[in-house]
Order: C-alpha cells, then structure tokens, then sequence
C-alpha cells in the first residue's frame, strides 16, 4: 500500500540507505524504462532503486533529490561480519531552512536488524516487537521459502531540532564504543528481491551431477532462502532437516542432525566456527550440500576443507574411496576473493563481478551464466578426449615401422621397410588423419562419465601406451609382415628362405650381373637356385610370372617394401576409425567428421601416386598389383571387430565412479 505511511519510511530508507545510482544521463533523456536502465552500484541495490524511483517520481521526487535535501553524515557500509549497513542522514523538515534531526536507517540480514529492534511500525505508529513476532516469522519464512532474498529495514530518529558537530561513529561490531545509542531501533517492513535461476541452471547442474561434479551452494543468504534455491536448480533432492520437521509436524530444532532421513544438510555460517577440522571433513561426505549466511572465511575454510579432502566416505555402508579434488569456485564480489584465489579454479563474473574478483580469479564468465561453465567442462573433456585419439592414433605405427628394422637386424630378412617410406607414413599418409582427430565431435555420454585423475589419467598413460603398442600396433606390423611376405613368395622368394638373405638382395641390388641363376643362367622364371657372390638362395615357383619381377631380387623386394607400406596404410584407417571413440560404437557415433572422412581419402590417393605415378617410383616405390591390395584387409576388419568388441566390453560393465570399481576390461583397455 502506497499510501501506507509506515511505506513513507520505507521509500525513505531505501532511497538514503543505498549507493546505487543510475549511470546513464543519456537513458534519462531517451525515457527508458527504470528497469531496464543501467546502474552502477550493488546488485541488489541496483533492484531497489529500480522499484522505488518510479514511485518518487510519481510524487515529483528521485533519489538524487532526496539524498541532496537529506545528506548523509555518516556511512557505514555492508559488512560480511555485521551484516547490514548504516546510513545516518540529516533530515529536512518542512521548512527548508530548518532541520527534524539526525535519522539512522539501516538495511541487512533481517535476523540482524529484528534483534536490535525494540518495536514494530504498522500503519505509522510504534507497537511491542514481542507482539509482531510471530507474524514476522511467518511473513519471512513466506518469502524466503520462494527462494526471495530478503532484507529487514529499521530506523532511528538519533536527536531532534537542527544539531551541528555531531561526531557519529560505529563499527557496527562494539555498541559500547558507538558515539551513538545502538538500541531501541524501529523496525519498519522486510523487502524482498526476486534473482530467479536462470532457465538453464536446473539442466546444467544435472549435468554436473551426471558427470560425476558436486555442486555445492556457498552464499550469504538466509539458510531458507538459500534452500529453497538450491532445491529450484537441484542442487538439493532429498529430504533436509526442515523438510523432515514439516512432515512430522515439530519444530525443527528437536530434529538431530543425524537422523537417518536426512539427504542434503544445509548449513549456517555460524555452525562452521564451532566444527572442528575432523567434522567438517565428515560433513563434505555428505552429495547435497548448502552452505548459508556465510562469510568470506566460511567460504575460504569450505574450499581449503574440500581441497585438502583425502577420502570420501559412503551412508549406504560402501568402502571409503580415497579421493583428490580439484575445487572451481564461483563469485562476483570482494568478499568472494579470497575463495576464488585459494581455489584450483577460481571463476569470476564478468558482467557484474568487481575488478577484485575478476583479479583474484583464473577465468572470468563473460556471460555470468552457470550453463556455461558446464559448456567449458564439456568443452574440456571434448579436447582432452581428441588430443589423446590423435596421439594413440600416431603412436599405433611406430611398432610396424620399428619391426621390420628389429627383423633385418635380428634374422638378417630382406629389410621390410625403408626409412623412406616411413618418413612418407609419417608426414604424408598419417599427417591429415592425425590432425582430423582434433574435429571429432563429443561422444554421447561424454558428460556421464567420472572426472579422471589427473595425478594417473593423463595425455599419455601406461594404458594408452598399451591400447598403441601391444594391441593395435601388434595387429598392424603382423598385418604388414604377411603382405610382406605374400608378395615375395608370389615372386619366387618363400618366406622359409629368406632368413639370413638380406645381404644376397643387397648385393643383387648393388650389381645384377652378379648374380647367377641355375640351372639355366639365361631362364630366370623357371630358375630353382639363385647365386650371388657367396651367397645364395633356394628360388620357388613364381605365382606371378612377371620377367621384370619374377625371382629378381632387387625388383621383388621393392614391391614387397610398397606391399608393406600399403598394409599399413590400410590398417592405419582402420586405426583411425577405431580411435574416433574411446567408449561408444563407432555406429554409435556415426562418421559426421568430414576432415577426417576426407582424410581417409586423401591417404589413399597419396598412397596410390606414390605407387603408381612413374616419376614418383624413384623413390623406392613399384606398382604393385591389385591382388595385393587384398592381404591386409581381413586384418582391417580383425582390427575394427576387436577394438568394437572391447569397447562392447567396457560399456557391459558398471561405468566406474566413486565407490564403483571399474570392469576389468575398463581398468586394464581403455585409454
């Protein structure tokens, strides 16, 4: 009621009782609407003078006037530890020259300003505070419930007449060192503001849930207040203790902390000073957790508590699992800062954060929405998922490039592959698909999985390194060496023979004419014995009677090394498609990535001009035949069916978690 005169001292306190200005003259004069008017100051003072201006102006009044005809003499501002601010104004009578005294008015927590009134204004007049009280209570516990923050307004005509000199000063913390009488204050009405969660919180906070990420609400506001919040986003799900005391119709202190219904706890800044390091550590076990009227201390303690958190301990009778948090802190204000620099991530608000916070933190929100922080963390997984399918990817060829070498050195076979072509697998087929990786998108139940352990999970783990080597990378060399082999013994070379052979193909290699083939010299197709210098070699019968090719050493094994660099080129996309996920199907995730479409692409064509482009063969490549495209190909499919098989596997078993051990093909296969 406008018209109320117990609301004439509440328009008041609200115009002298903030700092909040309009910033922009030049919305002023364009008309715009209060609401939407910008305003430097406090949030939530910001709301009030948005709600009282258009009413001053409709009496012909704004709070730039009110505050010049009413100048403060005093200010004390809000304070974490008080809990509420002074304002102590000189106020103007009716006669311009002359003054009605000094006013106080102050706004804050409204258990604060309750305590130190004496009386109640209603309809203008003084009535017993002890009276009003229950009425009180209820109007509050009616707001707060709404997830409204709320604040009480008091006031105090400190002298009468037009006084001068008066010293005022007040810590608000010592009313024995106050100038000033600190009692009998006058309480003239609660004003509740309405920060609504944004649309996309409630969806966001599930997905941190999913992903393993316990959210916990750290504010300053009322513990009701703060609660009816937390269950509006999900933060809270399950019973707390004044849900339980509303259900058995008792009042909430006769509820013990411990009952066994309990499911989310929200706790008083107050109760923190009074728990010992032993009892907070015990109260972190708990999933649903809110944390109210707390003080920049509080949140400091809460976030040290978290970090320094070794186990974590289960209600439903599961073994304690030992734990390493990584603690990401939220806030906009000074009071938030210490928090914010003691956390592992501190994220400040860009769009209403104080250039404290915004100092203080590693990241700041240009948007201040939460939503977006799980975007980041979504974001983040998506990245380190890619860069360690790129390096699994690129790690895989090194065995069936290394092999052959340990094969030449050891058993003295004609070298399998030449430096040449690994360095044209490196940098040429494998350089794109690599790359490609870095385009995946998210697998689908990229947010249901657990955070990872940053001290064992990392880029490049013992488990990755296992995934590359011992089993992809053992499929591609056996899938290169039997092309190898193939190719040669269709040429005349058996696989038998060829132990201890390299010298005789280097010598062939070095001088044709060295060589000699029995038992007629001039026939080498139906030759059965091939001799070069002191060496020799028990020749086949060729299956590909090709002359250039068929028992010639030099010739043979070239198309043998460009047989072998096709096998691994073909079991290299296979590599590629298995190292698109590292859980899910690859029918489940689909082949949306055109990079990496076109570079499966592109490897087989730079495959193909290295093969049969004329020109390019000087490099130590032939044209091989088509039917030798065809060896490595059931190992492409071997590849894919196990890798699909194993991830099958993994996915069977129970995702892992806290307090959920991982199926032994997870703990042991996946990278």
């Amino acid at each position: 009621n406008l018209e109320n005169a117990t609301f004439d001292h509440i328009r008041a306190c609200l115009a002298l009782c903030t700092t909040a200005t309009f910033k922009d003259d030049q919305e002023e004069k364009e008309n715009i609407p209060f609401q939407n008017r910008s305003v430097s100051g406090d949030a939530s003072e910001a709301a009030m003078i948005k709600f009282i201006e258009p009413i001053l102006r409709n009496r012909g009044e704004s709070i730039i006037e009110v505050r010049h005809i009413n100048p403060a003499v005093y200010k004390l501002p809000f304070d974490s530890a008080n809990k509420f601010m002074v304002h102590i104004c000189k106020m103007q009578g009716e006669n311009e020259n002359k003054s009605i005294g000094h006013m106080l008015w102050m706004k804050g927590a409204p258990e604060k300003i309750w305590k130190r009134c004496t009386t109640v204004m209603l309809d203008g007049k003084e009535r017993p505070k002890e009276k009003m009280h229950a009425e009180y209570e209820k109007g509050l516990f009616t707001l707060m419930n709404n997830g409204e923050r709320v604040l009480g307004l008091c006031m105090k005509l400190l002298d009468t007449g037009n006084p001068e000199g008066h010293n005022f000063q007040w810590d608000g913390k010592n009313d024995k060192d106050a100038t000033f009488d600190t009692s009998g204050f006058i309480f003239i009405g609660l004003i509740a503001l309405m920060d609504p969660p944004r649309v996309a919180v409630p969806e966001a906070v599930k997905s941190c849930q999913k992903a393993g990420i316990q959210v916990i609400m750290v504010t300053g506001d009322h513990q009701d207040t703060a609660e009816a919040i937390a269950k509006m986003v999900g933060i809270i799900k399950d019973p707390t203790r004044r849900d339980i005391a509303a259900r058995e119709g008792v009042p909430i202190d006769s509820i013990p902390i411990e009952h066994p219904d309990i499911g989310a706890k929200v706790i008083c800044g107050n109760d923190l000073g009074g728990m010992t390091d032993q009892d907070l550590d015990l109260l972190l076990d708990c999933e649903q957790l809110v944390f109210a009227r707390t003080s920049p201390a509080d949140k400091l303690t809460i976030v040290k508590a978290l970090q320094e958190k070794k186990f974590k301990r289960f209600k439903d009778g599961r073994a304690p699992v030992s734990v390493s948090n990584v603690v990401a802190v939220t806030g906009d204000g000074v009071n938030d800062s210490p928090a914010l620099s003691q956390a592992d991530i501190g994220v400040a608000m860009g769009v209403v954060g104080t250039d404290v916070a915004k100092n203080a933190a590693d990241m700041i929100l240009l948007n201040d929405n939460f939503a977006s922080i799980v975007d980041g963390v979504e974001e983040g997984r998506l990245i380190f998922d890619n860069l360690k399918k790129s390096i699994s990817y690129s790690l895989t060829s090194n065995i069936p490039e290394l092999t052959p070498f340990l094969v030449f050195v050891v058993l003295q076979v004609p070298l399998p592959l030449t430096t040449i072509l690994i360095l044209l697998i490196d940098l040429g087929t494998d350089l794109l698909p690599a790359i490609s990786l870095a385009y995946e998108t998210k697998e689908a139940d990229i947010m249901n999985k657990p955070p990872r352990n940053a001290n064992v999970d990392r880029l490049v783990s013992r488990k990755l390194l296992s995934f590359s080597y011992l089993q992809i990378g053992i499929i591609q060399a056996v899938a290169g060496f039997c092309t190898y082999f193939i190719v040669l013994n269709d040429y005349g070379f058996a696989p038998r023979d060829l132990l201890f052979a390299s010298q005789l193909f280097v010598d062939f290699a070095n001088d044709n004419a060295s060589g000699t083939y029995f038992p007629e010299p001039n026939d080498t197709i139906r030759a059965t014995r091939l001799v070069v210098g002191d060496n020799e070699i028990n020749l086949s019968e060729c299956i590909i009677k090709d002359p250039q090719v068929c028992h010639k050493p030099d010739e043979a094994l070239l198309h043998a090394q460009t047989a072998f660099f096709t096998a691994i080129m073909v079991v290299q996309g296979a590599d590629i498609l298995a190292c698109r996920t590292r859980r899910l199907s690859i029918f489940q995730q689909g082949m949306r990535n055109k990079v990496l479409n076109f570079a499966i692409f592109q490897a087989v064509v730079i495959g193909c001009i290295l093969a049969y482009v004329p020109p390019i063969n000087a490099i130590g490549t032939r044209p091989i035949r088509l039917v030798h495209w065809f060896p490595p190909m059931p190992f492409f499919i071997v590849l894919l069916t196990y890798d699909e098989v194993r991830k099958f596997l993994i996915r069977l078993g129970q995702r892992a978690g806290l307090g959920n051990r991982k199926n032994i093909f997870e703990e042991y296969t996946y990278f």
